[in-house]
């Protein structure tokens, strides 16, 4: 008879448990245990059913490439949109996809570990708001972000430099372009950003229905 999981924790290292548990008490997790010393702490959370273990050590052991993805259901996804900017946490929405027809958002912990918050229960039409200029264009780049994962044509990480001149770690999903010739792929946090902040920037989309088939129609036509 072979063995079935019965609960699974997921592991958190982070650089400061407090600022942690500052952020997952947002979603409901609570401390039921704690332990360790200077060099090794560790803090185990707890939300009806759900755990989290926060682990922090001396050197830190953050050395992951990527940062770790956890996918959060919730039962009302406008209170947590209300605490995380009562809390100052940047979000982005990403529309009702079919697995959250109630909502979703991807959020940031401190340890910058990506955060993605659905709602399973649909909202009524008549109780949806009507979505922002950001919520808009988030929307469009996740479509084409999606279109592009699908061909597997983007480059592994972001080539858009962090803020302080570091390499960003997230994938590159989405290739932006401008009239002048210029591309890039970046995360969609920095393409945000550049759509927002750079003149003339857009997306630069992948279903081949740019000038090439438009010219070469033209080209066709006696």
């Amino acid at each position: 008879m072979q063995a079935e999981v019965e609960a699974a924790v997921p592991v958190l290292y982070v650089r400061n448990v407090e600022s942690a548990q500052a952020f997952y008490a947002l979603f409901g997790y609570r401390e039921m245990q704690t332990g360790g010393d200077d060099d090794a702490r560790w803090s185990y959370l707890k939300c009806g059913e759900h755990t989290l273990l926060l682990v922090c050590v001396q050197p830190a052991l953050i050395t992951h490439e990527l940062p770790l993805v956890i996918y959060l259901y919730v039962t009302d996804l406008g209170q947590v949109r209300e605490q995380l900017d009562h809390a100052g946490h940047d979000y982005q929405t990403s529309g009702r996809p079919d697995h959250a027809p109630g909502g979703e958002l991807r959020t940031q912990d401190p340890d910058g570990n990506v955060v993605l918050v659905g709602q399973r229960t649909a909202v009524a039409a008549d109780e949806r708001s009507a979505p922002s200029a950001q919520e808009a264009r988030f929307s469009l780049m996740r479509q084409a972000a999606e279109a592009i994962s699908r061909r597997g044509g983007a480059p592994a990480t972001c080539q858009v430099p962090a803020a302080e001149g570091n390499p960003c770690p997230l994938p590159a999903e989405i290739k932006l372009a401008d009239t002048w010739g210029a591309t890039v792929w970046a995360c969609l946090t920095h393409a945000d950003e550049a759509l927002i902040n750079a003149p003339g920037a857009f997306i630069a989309s992948e279903d081949a229905q740019g000038l090439g088939p438009w010219l070469t129609h033209r080209g066709a036509t006696p």
